[in-house]
């Protein structure tokens, strides 16, 4: 064994000697969920950061799983992430909201109770594609407002799973930005779903996933912008938009009747890291950081929930999926989710 390799190696007992097991726990899990995820190590330091990381990840994931909650935790693609590299990960995603792009309406609760349905399960009714994944690029902006959109026009034209359009999120992401005519969102580094509505409308639509495919996910940053090399469907283009009434369960509801509704949650905390099953209760504040897609409610074992489609892949949360806990005291909601929602009206 090398100087440099004896001195790694002491470096890093000493750092795993505050966890609860020993170092060679650890590392088999580590190396397990290295060869998993295809993750390539670049130095003897960033080996021992990502390891102390995961250290501590599964430290906090069995003794939350040890308390039988409502929720489990489970390792994922982000594993190696401390709480502050997951807070900046998740944090570039989504702008402030300016109130500039007017909606054409508010989506208020319904005046009679008990007007909404049980439950409603978008997913199962064919109004939603797959889970997309937008990798290392703060686009989730853009994949709350193409979900939204996919699921107002299967909806319209009662198209099921097997046929259901799929848009382009990297067409929003190269251009719908500033330098792109009347562009309001800023690729990799955030946007808003309701610039997003609004943009594609002026802009005519945008194109199909298959034309127009995503690579921000793995470049990082957004590229060019060339309509030249597809057809913008006229599938895509919204009417308008509408905003649903801030802080209230019964107007989300109702929204979600009629189909999926882009919202805004704040998803830096560790459990939103981890997730993996059941319904999600922990604290998670109201910051709002990351743009997902609400398909549904329901309940499970007691729980009320909303069932939430996010855009980091099937290896992260259940395939894809949170259930965030539904009418809880918060006015805001889980994670804030009753904050700032939005869903496109289709012709």
């Amino acid at each position: 064994m090398s100087f440099r390799q004896i001195v790694a190696a002491s470096i890093l007992a000493a750092a795993l000697a505050g966890n609860v097991h020993d170092r060679a726990y650890y590392e088999a899990k580590f190396f397990g969920w290295m060869a998993q995820h295809k993750v390539a190590i670049q130095s003897g330091e960033s080996f021992v950061k990502m390891i102390q990381n995961f250290a501590d990840n599964e430290d906090f994931i069995n003794a939350h799983n040890a308390q039988k909650s409502t929720y489990t935790l489970g390792h994922n693609q982000f594993s190696h992430m401390s709480t502050e590299e997951w807070k900046a990960f998740v944090g570039k995603g989504l702008m402030v909201k300016d109130e500039s792009e007017k909606p054409a309406y508010v989506h208020s609760a319904p005046a009679l109770k008990g007007s909404v349905p049980d439950s409603v399960d978008w997913v199962a009714a064919g109004a939603v594609t797959g889970v997309k994944d937008q990798g290392q690029c703060g686009s989730c902006w853009s994949f709350s407002t193409t979900g939204a959109i996919e699921g107002a026009r299967a909806i319209k034209s009662k198209t099921t799973n097997a046929s259901i359009k799929s848009f382009s999120e990297q067409h929003l992401v190269d251009c719908d930005n500033l330098s792109h005519h009347f562009g309001r969102d800023h690729g990799c580094n955030g946007g808003l779903m309701d610039n997003a509505f609004s943009w594609i409308k002026k802009n005519n639509g945008i194109c199909s996933e298959a034309t127009y495919p995503y690579v921000s996910g793995t470049t990082k940053t957004e590229g060019t912008c060339d309509e030249s090399k597809c057809t913008k469907d006229a599938d895509s283009i919204p009417t308008s938009f509408v905003d649903v009434e801030k802080n209230s369960d019964a107007a989300m509801m109702s929204a979600l009747a009629l189909g999926p509704v882009a919202i805004a949650i704040e998803a830096d905390e560790k459990a939103f890291q981890l997730y993996t099953s059941g319904v999600l209760t922990a604290a998670c504040g109201t910051n709002l950081d990351h743009g997902v897609l609400a398909v549904g409610y329901g309940s499970e074992n007691g729980v009320d929930y909303y069932n939430v489609k996010n855009s980091w892949g099937t290896s992260w949360g259940d395939k894809g999926y949170i259930k965030l806990a539904r009418g809880i005291s918060q006015k805001e909601g889980q994670c804030g989710m009753l904050s700032s929602a939005s869903y496109p009206i289709m012709d």
